[in-house]
């Protein structure tokens, strides 16, 4: 029964991450290079993976492991902006 619970509130957390995400790139919170921006959706979009794999609903899986992944590659790219606009000082 725990682990039920535990399932569920993964799957939730996907759908609200992700859901947050939309939201505050909407409102103008946010940008789309903002690294919580991309945090929030390629975690939200794992919590849905998990969920969907989990109850043998595959459509949903394949399409947020393809999110996880663009999510993934732009938080790459932040990382990667990020180090060299302003590389790291030496000790």
């Amino acid at each position: 029964m725990e682990r039920k619970i535990l399932d569920n509130i993964i799957g939730w957390y996907g759908t609200g991450a992700i859901l947050m995400a939309y939201a505050l790139l909407q409102f103008g919170l946010l940008a789309v290079d903002n690294i919580v921006y991309q945090i929030l959706n390629v975690t939200g979009a794992l919590g849905i993976v998990y969920i969907s794999f989990k109850k043998k609903a595959y459509q949903p899986g394949i399409l947020n492991i393809i999110w996880a992944i663009i999510a993934g590659i732009a938080i790459i790219g932040i990382i990667l902006s990020s180090l060299v606009t302003q590389p790291l000082k030496p000790l």
